[in-house]
């Protein structure tokens, strides 16, 4: 089994978003800027997480995603095979046509075992052991958004008075008095 990217990051974002939900909705931006994901990367992770009901999306502002359930009922196998991560170390991809259709290679039972073990290790492992494993390690989890929004309020100017003429003649009398 070869774990690429779109595993590690989906359980990397994963992990962030439940450290943070509490909060309330937790924006891509955000885990993008905290874990330096692409977020257009994260974009599609989080398309396939949806549709698996991993997480839920709240659109406008002050949305975000938030974990879809229980982060004790979400686990690393759930998370992995949501992003079209296979999970097996077989030659064929399980189709026991290992020797270019001429039936099984000699070591298909090894890996095929393999695979059973690596899936029942990550169906074993849930989402809050991960998200516990890193407040144990001392992670601070700040509570304000790390973001600034892109829309900020205006400042107040307050306008300039100068004392100059503001106009010709207003200039041609300002002379004639000197």
């Amino acid at each position: 089994m070869r774990l690429t990217t779109k595993g590690r990051f989906a359980v990397t974002a994963m992990i962030d978003l439940a450290l943070r939900q509490d909060a309330g909705p937790v924006t891509l931006a955000a885990i993008s800027q905290r874990q330096q994901i692409s977020l257009s990367y994260l974009e599609q992770l989080f398309g396939k997480l949806r549709r698996h009901n991993l997480v839920e999306s709240t659109r406008g502002p002050g949305g975000g995603y938030t974990l879809g359930r229980k982060s004790t009922e979400i686990t690393v196998a759930d998370i992995i095979l949501s992003v079209d991560e296979p999970i097996d170390a077989t030659h064929c991809g399980g189709k026991e046509n290992c020797n270019g259709g001429e039936g099984r290679c000699m070591t298909h039972d090894l890996w095929a075992s393999l695979n059973s073990k690596m899936v029942e290790f990550l169906d074993s492992v849930s989402l809050q052991k991960l998200v516990d494993d890193q407040l144990a390690k001392g992670l601070v989890v700040e509570n304000k958004p790390s973001i600034k929004r892109a829309i900020a309020p205006m400042p107040i100017s307050q306008p300039i008075r100068v004392n100059v003429p503001n106009s010709v003649f207003d200039l041609g009398n300002m002379f004639a008095k000197s």
